[in-house]
């Protein structure tokens, strides 16, 4: 058997790439290769989406943003608003149901939570909770992971510093996400949570994104 020295191989595979032939390794042992092109045997862009939530009894904030690549947009929003007059239970169970309608309509992979915010009243501090605990359940049914922001990361995160009033962090969602209208308030809470927890998998385990997880 004639053999080929290095210079003629690289010669071949060269005339073979202008050409845009595809050459098969016929090394004894070598695997056989594809014959779809490596470019597109490339993993895509990885696009990513989550459901951000500010929760609240009367007016629960949602978010649902997409990721891909560099590129950051907010898919839709809107708030769940309970009427005074419903119970508390009644309002537990329509922000489950109208959650469990909002992840089968958009199919997130992951959900982001603003957690409790310190309150003085024991009374309000326990309908927070119920009512994060009513978003936690409808997100874990569906199987999501779930994480947890505080409410200054989130604000720190939209508008630069944790202070900041609803009214700045809704102009702020706005211009960063390109939005052709201010959204309610409530709704831009929520979009500034998806915001956080975007950056936080950008930071990567420096931040401790699974200590997040609830």
């Amino acid at each position: 058997m004639a053999r080929v020295t290095a210079a003629e191989l690289k010669r071949v595979l060269a005339n073979a790439a202008r050409s845009g032939r595809r050459v098969t390794d016929r090394t004894p042992g070598a695997a056989a290769q594809s014959s779809t092109p490596v470019a597109a045997r490339l993993p895509l862009t990885e696009t990513l989406r989550v459901l951000a939530i500010d929760p609240a009894l009367r007016n629960t904030g949602w978010a649902v943003l997409e990721k891909k690549g560099r590129d950051l947009k907010a898919v839709t929003w809107g708030v769940i608003s309970n009427p005074p007059k419903l119970l508390h239970s009644g309002c537990l169970v329509a922000i489950r149901e109208q959650l469990t309608d909002i992840i089968r309509s958009h199919r997130p992979e992951a959900c982001a939570v603003e957690s409790t915010i310190y309150v003085q009243s024991y009374k309000t501090a326990i309908v927070l909770g119920t009512a994060r605990a009513a978003c936690l359940i409808a997100a874990a049914e569906h199987g999501l992971p779930i994480y947890e922001y505080a409410p200054r990361e989130v604000k720190q995160a939209a508008v630069g510093r944790g202070a900041a009033q609803k009214d700045q962090v809704a102009f702020m969602i706005r211009a960063l996400l390109r939005l052709q209208e201010t959204p309610p308030a409530d709704a831009a809470d929520a979009l500034a949570v998806g915001i956080t927890h975007f950056q936080n998998i950008e930071a990567g385990a420096a931040l401790g994104l699974e200590e997040r997880r609830v």
